[in-house]
């Protein structure tokens, strides 16, 4: 673990920010404040991104479907 002042790391948050990628990041105040900046890693990907399915459904019948559903 590194351990930065706060002007350290404000001058270096870039240097910062790619540290804590790996490891525990210790910043220290003059005041005796002391934080900890962890990565918390990057999403593991989009919740929208889903897989595709098979269906006999054309797109005709598709709109007919949302036609209908907004009559009633």
């Amino acid at each position: 673990m590194q351990v930065f002042t706060y002007s350290e790391a404000r001058q270096n948050l870039s240097k910062l920010l790619v540290l804590a990628q790996t490891e525990e990041v210790e910043i220290r105040r003059k005041d005796g404040s002391i934080f900890s900046l962890v990565s918390k890693g990057k999403p593991s990907k989009s919740p929208f991104d889903v897989p595709g399915i098979n269906t006999k459904a054309t797109t005709q019948n598709i709109l007919s479907a949302v036609e209908e559903s907004r009559k009633g």
